[in-house]
């Protein structure tokens, strides 16, 4: 796959561009260096940070910047570490959150992948500002990869100096643990993921008390996703200010975006946000149109998780403010596009598959719905479907949002519930005349 961004693809961009930033020298084949990450400035920032940048200003930076979390919820980072206590005398965690696991990402992948010493500059960087000596990254299992590429790139920051005892002679202690996750998507929750590191299965956590009060080890812990904390170097380095001169007024900065399915150019994409999600498909210089020359039926333009778009709402901007207003949500950012001939039943199968699966097993409307909602949407989608069977999808889903301790249970059901709320004519086809509506290239036949 490659790894298209507007930076890398056009020489004379990357010349002159100073805002986008994430993707910039991925494609250099020795970003992952710590040698080349120096030579392109890395380190940079944690060095005037512990020359002598109090840890309150630090986090008032990146408060004032407005970076929002990466991961899917977009809570700002800056606040969220304001809310580790101040007079605490347990020790303090800053996990990073590298599970990726939602459907269509694959950013932080990329990021680990070929520019692994930016995350660990800016998990140090947070590490600082909220009075940790231990972090961790906690990377999905799967990602073999990654998790050599971290573990890597950590004992080569040991030994050029930027982690361990008395970093840079500021006084400064400091130590990183990788920790491969087991593959299960539940752990990309925050309080599973610290559930999972101490040992115990992956089950989200009632919340309060929120894990900057009480999180890892019961201390007070703060999460954050691999592409956040890889832009908190840059916000130090070039200010608040200049951070947001990207991207609208509520949603700064840049943002990664993971374009795939039915794009003449998938791939991971740096954009202000703002930026608009019809440009994003069709663009020659990102998506490049559908494939095939087809007509657009939909997107899920944050994740899997999210609600459908349909051709007549796809000109709206990819930020949090202006996806909620459509209707969705901005996500993780992956931006899952899908074809006039997708038959959106097989679509719909496939997804809830996946989180049946991926249910911990924890919340009952979660445990059992996911599995009734798989059982009848397969044999809807196999010309088995019966008078009445969406108004019970409908029924159950409705017994499922909000009705569980994380969001796992709405996210398997808000896809499900835009999908027949924007496309019922074709799941009413499906039941009356026991086939696809569409021509499926994908029909499990």
């Amino acid at each position: 796959m490659t790894f298209y961004s507007p930076v890398i693809t056009n020489a004379a961009e990357v010349a002159g561009s100073e805002k986008l930033h994430l993707l910039r020298y991925v494609e250099d084949p020795d970003q992952h260096k710590v040698e080349k990450f120096e030579e392109h400035g890395g380190y940079r920032a944690l060095k005037k940070v512990l020359g002598g940048m109090p840890p309150e200003k630090v986090i008032e930076e990146v408060r004032n910047s407005g970076l929002r979390g990466r991961g899917g919820a977009g809570f700002p980072a800056g606040v969220k570490w304001g809310f580790v206590p101040k007079d605490s005398p347990q020790p303090r965690y800053l996990c990073c959150n590298a599970d990726e696991s939602e459907p269509g990402t694959c950013k932080d992948r990329v990021i680990m992948e070929r520019d692994p010493h930016a995350i660990i500059e800016g998990m140090a960087i947070a590490a600082y500002a909220i009075g940790c000596h231990l972090m961790f990254i906690y990377i999905r299992g799967e990602f073999g990869h990654c998790i050599e590429r971290m573990e890597k790139a950590t004992e080569e920051a040991y030994a050029r100096g930027h982690l361990g005892r008395n970093i840079y002679d500021s006084g400064y202690d400091l130590d990183m643990i990788v920790h491969s996750g087991g593959g299960a998507y539940i752990c990309g929750e925050e309080t599973a993921l610290l559930n999972s590191i101490e040992g115990e299965r992956g089950m989200s956590r009632i919340r309060p008390p929120f894990p900057a009060i009480e999180g890892l080890y019961g201390c007070p812990t703060i999460v954050n996703n691999v592409e956040t904390l890889s832009a908190v170097p840059h916000i130090i380095n070039r200010g608040a200010d200049w951070y947001k001169t990207m991207g609208t007024e509520k949603s700064t900065g840049s943002k990664i975006f993971s374009l795939s399915g039915h794009v003449n150019r998938p791939g991971n994409y740096e954009v202000e946000l703002g930026f608009p999600l019809r440009h994003l498909i069709y663009d020659p210089a990102y998506g490049g149109g559908i494939l095939g020359g087809r007509k657009l039926k939909g997107v899920i333009p944050g994740g899997s998780s999210t609600p459908f778009l349909t051709p007549e709402m796809i000109d709206v901007n990819l930020d949090y403010e202006s996806l909620a207003e459509a209707g969705s949500m901005l996500g993780s950012g992956a931006v899952i596009v899908f074809n006039e001939d997708t038959c959106i039943v097989w679509a719909i199968l496939k997804l809830i598959h996946f989180y049946r699966h991926e249910s911990c097993g924890k919340c009952t409307p979660c445990r059992e719905g996911t599995a009734w909602l798989e059982q009848i949407i397969r044999r809807i989608e196999r010309g088995q479907g019966k008078p009445g069977d969406i108004e019970h999808i409908e029924e159950i889903c409705d017994n499922i949002l909000g009705r569980t301790v994380c969001p796992l249970g709405d996210a398997a059901v808000m896809p499900i519930q835009s999908a027949i709320k924007l496309w019922r004519d074709e799941w009413q086809y499906h039941v009356d005349n026991k086939k696809c509506l569409v021509k499926s290239e994908f029909a499990l036949r």
